[in-house]
């Protein structure tokens, strides 16, 4: 019985020391660190649901992970801050110095505006993991991370991160994770990260870096996923990386990549997505390139300059999911083989290039197909797949194909016979048929003569009546300003002289397709009911989601939609809203069919939800909304400077700046768009749109067919920017007179500090983003000023905001060139010489007439707004600075003359 107890006893104490690890990971945790982990939990602002504070942080707080009593891991990623936190939200982690054997600190999609503190790679010596995704962080990368020679991962991409990557990165020797995408990074990659030879993942996509790709790159046999895509890289791509027998993600897109594809991309034989579009490569494919890329699933190579055929191994890849070579230079026809006809779901684009001959049964294989573009001819076989693009090509009894001229010019140029749209080729008239025709001479010259006289007699008689109406009308007017009743908006007919190029408006789609994409035009699917029509989301049979406006003519009694249509064919920016196609084939009701832009409208992206379980509110940063001010600045300079004649937006507010996935600019709500009157006659436009020429008043009464107009427009919108006021672009003056003359006399160019009591409180700015505040609330307020003649035009709005430092440093620079209340000779004094004037201005205005505009058609006459320069005028002695100034701010050649108007 003895042993039987001195054996238990034994046992139980070898468990003991067997298990004594996991006892001690679940002990309390030691009291400084305790200390520390609270301090972390005030400066954050965590809710009590997660880290309780009457709790143990190693036992109940959630995402803390101790061992022996210290902690190792904290996860605070998603974590939602109390009412107190979200008010002033900061990078404020100085705690985690204290917890000496933190190993893994994950704050991903935690607002943290901030600076990365120096002290990071100082005292958190064992950190392996740092996941800093989402955190609004900014500033440059410290120093000091390299220092971190434990650290495995590190994340820091989606943030507002500048400066250039730090070459100290390099000794991370354990790194196996690199992820700064998404930031403003600038300068070159250092070649010192060549050195991470553990490294899995690279991705530096989404920033501004410029320079050659470091060839070392390519000695890295662990990386399976790079990601270079969407920087300003140049040269070529190293033959390097044909070391690369891991990779398994490569994305080297839109950058001003050049030369031929290396030979050696052979050797790339784990690849599975190859993107290499939107650059500048050339070159011909070769087999001996592709047929060892066995794995390969996705292959991008579209917008390049690529010549040559496609080999024909590369269309049967057994794996292929996605073939895009649209925007290129290849040529030939396609292969004759129905090899792997059986795999279901593969895209193929090969748009926008010089394929030619017949379509051949390799295109079963995929489900959706881009043909457009292109100079396939004969006739569409049966077995294609229902999505397919034929527009543009030499198909016969297809819609929108290319002339009989263009398609047997091309093929004549390769030695080929075009086969004419399968019609047989014209005939020499036969020889009876030449003597019935001469036979019936006489009767079809006595009917001409006939037709002719009855012709000119019926011109003479219209003659007659059009001079004797002109007569009339003429009396009429003579008689006094009101003649007679005056007749209703809906009597109007629109002007024949529409010119509408339907070939170039996109797609033409049936009435069932608009109602299959929309749910027939469910209440769920409805964004907004518009001035010029209904809204809805969409989407299209091929997956494409779409915005479609339904026009309900019983309700709108203009034909607004036929402007925007013309407009639409005659018009083309990047900063304009693109239109994917229409249906009008419904009398009482027409519907265009634009891009859906997943980030909406500024109205609804400037504060946004990020959880719908959250009443939580995300504010677009600085950058990004001046970004968005640079973008739609340069949309309205498009319209106001490289149009003939200018056009006027009319309907300039924030939910008429769309957005696209990267905040670009569209403009949107371009219905009421219209020629620049100051003539005194109304364009057929204005006339279609029935805008009265000089009755029509919009803020401060001004003509809202004056480009005038839009800038002050445009200035409400800048405002809106800067302050986060929402619903100040879209509300009248009247109704928003108070907070304007609270607001105005914030801004000032003597005194950088009063902006701040206007300055939106959900942004977060240093020194240097303030300052860019200040000079974008300074050209705000240049836009408002009451006399139309003051306001800066477009074009320098454009170069303002291009680089916003320029306008207070230059003005507050200590030359006397802007102590002239003269508005005749410079920028400066045409953005600022508004200000001398009393505020009372801003309510009364005096009329003034802008620059005289002919025509009535629209007619694209130069390029994009924001390439605009002006008059580089001054002595030959200034400065170098007042030169360099002048090509940001280049003096306008014509306000002097609005000014004497």
């Amino acid at each position: 019985m003895v042993y039987k107890i001195h054996f238990v006893f034994w046992l139980f104490l070898l468990l003991l020391l067997l298990f004594e690890p996991t006892f001690q990971q679940d002990s309390p945790v030691e009291r400084v660190e305790r200390v520390a982990l609270l301090e972390l939990r005030s400066s954050l602002g965590l809710r009590s649901k997660e880290w309780p504070i009457k709790g143990d942080p190693c036992l109940v707080w959630k995402g803390v992970k101790c061992q022996n009593g210290r902690v190792t891991e904290i996860n605070i990623a998603g974590f939602r801050r109390t009412r107190i936190g979200k008010q002033n939200p900061q990078f404020a982690v100085d705690a985690l110095a204290n917890l000496t054997l933190l190993q893994s600190f994950n704050a991903s999609e935690f607002l943290l505006p901030g600076v990365i503190p120096e002290w990071f790679g100082l005292r958190l010596g064992l950190l392996r993991v740092l996941d800093l995704r989402s955190c609004s962080v900014f500033g440059s990368i410290p120093l000091s991370i390299g220092s971190l020679n434990n650290l495995t991962d590190l994340y820091l991409s989606d943030n507002n991160l500048t400066g250039t990557i730090p070459s100290s990165l390099g000794q991370l020797l354990s790194l196996s994770l690199l992820d700064l995408s998404c930031n403003t990074l600038t300068g070159m990659i250092p070649s010192s990260l060549v050195s991470l030879v553990h490294l899995s993942l690279l991705d530096l996509s989404s920033n501004y870096l410029a320079g050659s790709i470091p060839p070392g790159v390519g000695s890295l046999s662990k990386l399976r996923y790079l990601n270079l895509s969407r920087n300003s890289l140049s040269s070529s791509i190293p033959t390097q990386f044909g070391g690369l027998v891991s990779l398994v993600h490569l994305d080297l897109s839109v950058n001003s990549l050049s030369g031929s594809l290396p030979s050696e991309l052979r050797g790339l034989t784990s690849l599975r997505n190859m993107v290499l579009g939107s650059n500048t490569l050339v070159g011909s494919l070769t087999y001996d390139m592709f047929h060892t890329l066995t794995q390969l699933q996705y292959l991008d190579l579209k917008d390049n300059s690529f010549t040559g055929s496609i080999p024909d191994g590369l269309w049967s890849m057994p794996g292929l999911q996605l073939l895009d070579v649209s925007g290129n230079n290849f040529t030939g026809t396609l292969p004759n083989s129905s090899s792997s006809s059986n795999i279901t779901g593969a895209v193929l684009n090969i748009s926008k290039n010089l394929f030619y001959g017949r379509l051949t049964p390799i295109l079963k294989r995929f489900s959706v197909v881009d043909l457009s573009e292109n100079y396939f001819e004969g006739k569409v076989p049966e077995y294609l797949p229902a999505n397919v693009s034929f527009v543009s090509n030499c198909f016969t009894n297809v819609s929108r194909q290319r002339t009989l001229a263009v398609c047997t010019s091309f093929y004549s140029a390769r030695g080929l016979t075009f086969d004419n749209f399968g019609f047989p080729k014209a005939t020499q008239p036969r020889q009876a048929e030449a003597l019935k025709k001469k036979s019936n001479r006489k009767a079809i010259i006595l009917g001409s003569v006939i037709g002719g006289t009855s012709l000119i007699l019926l011109i003479v008689l219209l003659m007659f009546i059009f001079l004797r109406r002109r007569a009339r009308s003429t009396t009429t007017q003579r008689g006094g300003g009101v003649v007679g009743p005056v007749l209703p908006e809906d009597t109007i007919e629109p002007s024949p002289g529409l010119l509408i190029d339907f070939a170039s408006l996109g797609e033409t789609f049936k009435y069932q397709q608009m109602l299959q994409a929309t749910n027939d035009f469910s209440d769920l699917n409805l964004i907004k009911h518009g001035h010029s029509g209904d809204l809805f989301h969409g989407v299209l049979q091929n997956g494409v989601r779409v915005v479609i406006k339904r026009v309900d003519l019983r309700v709108i009694k203009n034909d607004a939609y036929l402007v925007e249509l013309e407009f639409f064919s005659k018009v083309s920016s990047v900063r304009l809203v693109p239109l994917i196609g229409h249906c009008l084939e419904n009398e009482d009701e027409k519907f265009l069919v634009y891009k859906y832009l997943p980030n909406g409208d500024l109205s609804a992206s400037l504060f946004k939800k990020i959880k719908t379980d959250d009443d939580t509110l995300q504010s677009l940063d600085w950058i990004t909304r001046l970004k968005i001010a640079l973008g739609a600045s340069e949309g309205l300079c498009f319209l106001h400077h490289d149009c003939s004649p200018p056009l006027v937006h009319r309907d300039i507010q924030a939910s008429s700046i769309l957005l696209d996935d990267k905040f670009e600019v569209r403009l949107g709500s371009l219905s009421n768009v219209c020629s620049q009157e100051g003539d005194g006659q109304p364009s057929r436009i204005t006339k279609l749109l029935k805008l009265p020429q000089s009755s029509e008043q919009g803020a401060l009464g001004l003509q809202t067919a004056v480009n005038a107009y839009d800038v002050y427009c445009f200035g409400k919108v800048l405002l809106e920017l800067v302050t986060g006021k929402l619903g100040i672009s879209a509300s009248p003056d009247a109704e928003i007179k108070e907070w304007l003359d609270q607001t105005l006399p914030c801004i000032s160019i003597n005194n950088k500090e009063l902006v701040m009591k206007i300055l939106d409180p959900s942004l977060i700015v240093d020194e240097d983003l303030l300052e860019e505040v200040w000079a974008v609330a300074v050209v705000a307020k240049s836009c408002l000023n009451p006399k139309p003649s003051r306001r800066p035009l477009m074009k320098y709005i454009v170069k303002a905001l291009e680089n916003p430092l320029k306008v207070v440093r230059e003005e507050n620079s200590g030359s006397g060139r802007f102590r002239s209340t003269s508005i005749g000779s410079s920028w400066n004094a045409a953005l600022f010489g508004s200000w001398r004037q009393s505020l009372s201005d801003l309510t009364v205005l005096p009329s003034a007439s802008m620059s005289k505009v002919g025509g009535s058609s629209f007619k694209r006459s130069g390029t994009m707004g924001s390439q605009g320069s002006g008059q580089n005028g001054g002595g030959e002695h200034s400065s170098s600075r007042r030169q360099h100034s002048k090509e940001i701010f280049p003096e306008p050649t014509d306000v002097e003359r609005l000014e004497n108007e």
